[in-house]
């Protein structure tokens, strides 16, 4: 699962349209159009995009270009800054969500008839970010995501394993990310004010300069985020990357989703209540120049 590959543009190739051949001479051709669906963006092809991946072989997706629709990298908002919706990656999401197939839908059949699980399609859409020259770090995050999502869905869609044990890895997964992100608020509170009625001590925080302090807080944040990943099994290399990533952005992730809710908060304010909005606006600026003055005078 860690082996570290070459990147080969030339595994992408153009898949053709509805009444073309492909044609493994010629990079792919990316042609979307947009849609709304329900206030949401969607996009369809129309053309198919062909990867020759190393185990499956020929990929030619999406099967139907008529049925497919793709949000493309499906990354929430508050994330974007990290996996942005699209960039060199965009091949390798756009075949990845056209070999996921959901409860309703059949599994993508390659040409030699073998089913194309999501755990399968997950290792697909790694090997491809690779292909694409996309870098080292986005490519595990992004793969590490995908294949949470795909622990998280397991009890509903078909997979290699059983449903009790769909379950147990659903659990497993969610319980330690969420122990995770409190013993960071912990670890925060400790660093900040040990006295305060919502500091939890932990133990590898030590008492001490604010600089030790700091710097046992992000040993922990890297060796028990691994320590759990343990437990995630098979998918202890996304239990790790995921982990450690949540622990070391929680603050940033804090902030950026505070600003998201913000942000909504102030379009919805401004878009159904126009009065109300301004009104808002005028105290703040109004409170505003008070303080300046107040400091001034």
């Amino acid at each position: 699962m860690g082996t570290t590959l070459r990147a080969e543009p030339v595994r992408f190739f153009d898949g053709g349209a509805h009444d073309e051949p492909l044609r493994r001479d010629r990079p792919p051709r990316i042609v979307l159009e947009r849609r709304e669906r329900s206030d949401r963006e969607v996009f369809t092809m129309l053309r198919r995009v062909g990867y020759a991946d190393r185990h499956l072989g020929d990929l030619v997706v999406p099967a139907d270009l008529a049925t497919f629709h793709t949000d493309l990298t499906s990354v929430p908002s508050v994330f974007a800054w990290l996996v942005p919706r699209t960039g060199r990656h965009l091949p390798a999401a756009l075949v990845h969500d056209a070999l996921v197939a959901g409860a309703d839908e059949p599994a993508y059949l390659t040409a030699q008839g073998r089913q194309v699980d999501r755990v399968e399609a997950d290792r697909v859409f790694r090997d491809a970010m690779a292909d694409t020259g996309t870098g080292v770090v986005r490519r595990w995050l992004a793969w590490s995501a995908v294949t949470l999502a795909t622990l998280v869905v397991a009890p509903r869609v078909q997979l290699p394993w059983g449903a009790v044990e769909g379950w147990w890895r659903r659990g497993v997964a969610v319980l330690s990310l969420l122990l995770i992100a409190w013993l960071g608020w912990c670890a925060s509170w400790d660093l900040v004010d040990r006295s305060a009625p919502l500091a939890v001590p932990v133990p590898w925080v030590p008492e001490g300069e604010w600089l030790e302090e700091l710097a046992h807080g992000a040993a922990g944040a890297i060796v028990v985020p691994l320590l759990l990943g343990l437990l995630w099994g098979r998918f202890r290399m996304a239990g790790a990357v995921l982990g450690v990533g949540l622990a070391l952005l929680l603050h940033v992730t804090v902030l950026v989703g505070v600003l998201t809710l913000l942000y909504r908060g102030m379009e919805a304010v401004a878009t159904r209540a126009p009065l109300l909005a301004g009104a808002v606006v005028v105290g703040g600026v109004a409170a505003s120049v008070v303080l300046v003055l107040d400091a001034l005078v």
